[in-house]
């Protein structure tokens, strides 16, 4: 079955929740909008893929390292970096809710909704003209539009809105125990800057030689005023991102690289090539002389899941002039100092997380009549699923559950596996399937004569005899991140 429709969107939502991958938070409350929590097999496929991404960064590619920088830092960051004045978004209100709105995200749901109805081309048309009105940043024309088009609020359903204005994005908050001499700081709205103002102290501790990457995973916040798409866009969520460090004049030999790079990536993680392209930005940010996107198509949609971007040195530049700390690098192959420049990949880890669930997903249908079969699971890659194998005994007698104990014991410190004896073994089967797992190794009464078990595959439900001696090595060549590597 294809997933290329927004119909299956819901059962991907409600799957996730139902088999332990994401919940609502605070759900007990009713929930924060836009604020998701991840459950015990959400957890386990998010912490795979981030650190499948943090192998390839720092471990496959001999310059380039990691950090963890602090979420908080000197507000003077965001004032060089251009978010103070510049990080905001044209909001609108409507009167009778008293509900904001972001002014391209509520158009975007009007087009969503023209083609609901088959007007594709009007749809196309809506968003051909709001990006217009954006990149002119034409504030007054956008409230005409949205007006003229008799776009109305989704909770008061009228169309009463106010002029459209500037909002600040980030989040602020207070440092120091007296309110009256309290700073003001900002939750940071991307990990980038945590990169940048540490540039020198990586570059000097590590001996690096330029072109040469930092690394680093962590949280950002940013105060979305509309919750769409599940995660795909969030309050609270974690940016992976390495910042490129190269010689002015060279960069776009390497945007090229790295556009290249992350592209094949994803798909050596078996996300289809017809499901990936690339965007070219028509409007670069400020800081920017390229930049792209990498889109993958959920079923709402061609969205972006990564950005690649040549920022200059625009940030290390603006460090240098705020701080009066020179931000420089002396070139020994040329005899020159100078600022870097920076290209920058930036994936969103929620992002990839919400695309491998999508693509995962498979509702299958074999057979026809009485042989009729439906199943459905979660074909995920073997090195990210949640689950690698599980151990099941046939009978909970004869010795069988004994002997399944042993052989989870001796895999659980190499790979996250469970035992399970719990109702028939086709239910165990179909547990699994739900939650991606890649193979489930059955223990019978032939086990205790030859050593021998019946492992299953998920993707295609075969089932093979295998020796237990070489359950590791089977296992372990599955699930391996070499496999990834050996594509890239």
């Amino acid at each position: 079955m294809s997933i290329e429709n927004a119909g299956v969107f819901p059962k991907i939502i409600a799957h996730a929740k139902e088999y332990g991958f994401v919940f609502p938070s605070s759900e007990i409350y009713d929930g924060l909008q836009a604020v998701y929590d991840y459950g015990q097999n959400g957890v386990e496929l998010k912490n795979n893929l981030k650190q499948l991404w943090w192998k390839t960064m720092t471990q496959i590619h001999e310059n380039i390292v990691g950090i963890d920088a602090a979420i908080f830092m000197h507000p003077s960051t965001w004032v060089a970096s251009g978010h103070v004045a510049s990080f905001n978004d044209p909001m609108i209100d409507n009167k009778d809710s008293k509900k904001r709105y972001r002014v391209d995200h509520l158009i975007e749901g009007y087009a969503d909704q023209l083609a609901a109805e088959g007007k594709a081309d009007k749809a196309q048309a809506v968003l051909d003209e709001m990006n217009r009105l954006l990149a002119a940043e034409d504030f007054a024309g956008l409230h005409r539009f949205i007006t003229d088009e008799g776009i109305k609020c989704p909770i008061s359903g009228t169309a009463n809105w106010t002029e459209v204005r500037q909002f600040n994005l980030m989040f602020s908050t207070q440092i120091g125990s007296v309110a009256d001499e309290a700073n003001t700081i900002y939750l940071r709205p991307e990990t980038a800057q945590g990169i940048f103002v540490n540039f020198l102290n990586v570059q000097k501790t590590g001996r690096m030689k330029i072109p040469f990457g930092i690394a680093q995973i962590g949280k950002a916040f940013r105060n979305e005023i509309v919750a769409r798409q599940f995660i795909f866009r969030m309050r609270e969520f974690e940016q992976m991102e390495m910042q490129f460090f190269v010689r002015p004049g060279t960069e776009m030999e390497w945007y090229n690289f790295w556009k290249e790079m992350r592209m094949k990536w994803h798909k050596a993680l078996g996300i289809p090539e017809s499901k990936l392209k690339y965007h070219d930005h028509e409007k670069l940010a400020h800081y920017a002389n390229a930049a792209l996107d990498i889109e993958f198509q959920f079923p709402f949609g061609f969205k972006e899941i990564e950005g690649i971007h040549s920022r200059t040195d625009f940030d290390l530049r603006n460090h240098q002039e705020l701080s009066k700390k020179k931000q420089q690098y002396f070139d020994n192959e040329i005899n020159q100092n100078y600022i870097p420049y920076v290209v920058e990949t930036s994936v969103g880890a929620d992002r990839i997380f919400l695309m491998h669930l999508c693509n995962a997903y498979t509702e299958e249908v074999t057979g026809e009549g009485e042989n009729r079969k439906e199943r459905t699971f979660l074909k995920l890659h073997p090195a990210i699923a949640p689950v690698k194998a599980a151990i099941f005994p046939l009978t909970k007698k004869d010795g069988l559950p004994e002997k399944a104990e042993q052989i989870y014991k001796a895999l659980k410190t190499d790979f996250r596996v469970v035992y399970e004896e719990k109702d028939s073994i086709g239910k165990r089967y179909t547990r699994q399937d739900l939650i991606g797992t890649p193979f489930c190794i059955a223990v019978d009464h032939q086990t205790l004569e030859d050593d021998t078990v019946t492992i299953r595959d998920r993707d295609t439900a075969a089932q093979r005899r295998v020796p237990i001696a070489a359950l590791r090595d089977e296992i372990g060549h599955a699930v391996s991140f070499a496999r990834v590597f050996e594509k890239l």
